[in-house]
């Protein structure tokens, strides 16, 4: 798969997606901004190309590619565990999750972003309203995220 990949999410079924395809993805501090008086949150990430995956030998590093988040209608974001100094301090994404406000026909509700180490971000969100594009060329990665081998 050659092209830039260009997502949005509406609903728990999309954000799925948006999450597994972030799944391993690292993250600059520097690159994390809220926009309170916009109500936007975005992120630039450098992701792991999954999609290209299955085409791949397992021992084969892959790529990697600068991947844009955009959250629309966030009404606060939390920050827990998550290093905030020095600015070119790094996370690894693990998942994005949404807990529903609970409140019948309210859309809104939190959305978690989960980091490696224990960190979590917290997004009070109107509504789920989730882009994810592809900003960058692919580079070649220095290794094939491999969970198995984290673990142990």
């Amino acid at each position: 798969m050659s092209g830039r990949l260009n997502l949005k999410a509406e609903d728990a079924a999309d954000l799925q997606i948006v999450s597994a395809t972030l799944q391993d993805a690292i993250v600059r501090v520097k690159d994390i901004h809220y926009d309170a008086k916009a109500r936007v949150f975005t992120a630039v990430f450098n992701r792991y190309r999954w999609e290209e995956t299955p085409k791949r030998a397992k021992s084969a590093p892959g790529a990697r590619v600068r991947s844009g988040l955009s959250v629309a209608g966030v009404l606060g974001v939390q920050a827990q565990n998550v290093k905030r100094a020095p600015k070119d301090a790094i996370a690894q994404l693990l998942a994005i999750t949404f807990e529903p406000s609970g409140q019948p026909e309210d859309p809104g509700g939190d959305l978690i972003l989960e980091f490696a180490g224990g960190g979590k971000m917290r997004l009070r969100v109107e509504c789920l309203d989730i882009l994810l594009a592809d900003v960058s060329d692919p580079w070649r990665a220095r290794a094939r995220p491999d969970h198995e081998r984290d673990e142990a």
